[in-house]
C-alpha cells in the first residue's frame, strides 16, 4: 500500500480528516492549494475530489476558469494513480488533452477511475478524469497521458 493510501485511510474515518488529507496533499504539492480541493473518496483504482465554485477559481463570465478544472483533473489523476501504482513505479504527467462540455456554474467533482490498476506497467498510461457539476452533468473532461518507469533504486 502506497503511503498516500496509508495517510488517507489512517484520516478519512476522522472528523475533519478528509478536509486535513487534503491540505497535506496540497502542502506537498502547493500549487493545487489555489482550488481548495476536497478529497471525497481514494481507493487503488478510484478517486474523487470535490471543489467548491467560489470567486478564486471563476473567469471574467463568473463561471469556474478552465484552468481550475485542469488543475482538479491533474490532482485527482494524479493521486488516484499514485495509490494504485505498484511500488517498484514511478509516473509524472506528460501531456493532457481536455474537453470543455458546458460552462461549469456550480461546484465541481472530479473523478478518475483506472480499471485495470493491477496490471500497471512501465510506458504510457492514458488516465481519463470526469468533472460533473451538481446536478451530475459532466462539464470537464480530460485525458492525462501519465508516463510510467521503474523507480531509480537509492
Amino acid at each position: 500500500m502506497s503511503q498516500v493510501l496509508r495517510i488517507y485511510n489512517a484520516l478519512a474515518g476522522k472528523p475533519f480528516g478528509k478536509w486535513l488529507f487534503s491540505r497535506i496533499l496540497c502542502f506537498k504539492a502547493p500549487y493545487f492549494r489555489t482550488i481548495k480541493p476536497r478529497f471525497a473518496a481514494l481507493r487503488p483504482g478510484y478517486g474523487e475530489i470535490r471543489m467548491r465554485n467560489r470567486r478564486a477559481v471563476q473567469n471574467h463570465l463568473k463561471s469556474v476558469h478552465a484552468i481550475a478544472m485542469c488543475n482538479m483533473c491533474e490532482l485527482v489523476g494524479g493521486t488516484t494513480l499514485e495509490v494504485s501504482i505498484p511500488a517498484h513505479l514511478r509516473w509524472i504527467p506528460r501531456g493532457m488533452t481536455v474537453q470543455y462540455r458546458t460552462i461549469a456554474r456550480s461546484d465541481l467533482t472530479g473523478t478518475c477511475a483506472i480499471p485495470d490498476h493491477g496490471a500497471i506497467t512501465p510506458g504510457t498510461l492514458p488516465v481519463s478524469v470526469s468533472i460533473t457539476d451538481t446536478r451530475g452533468t459532466e462539464v470537464f473532461s480530460a485525458v492525462i497521458d501519465m508516463h510510467i518507469s521503474e523507480r531509480k533504486r537509492t
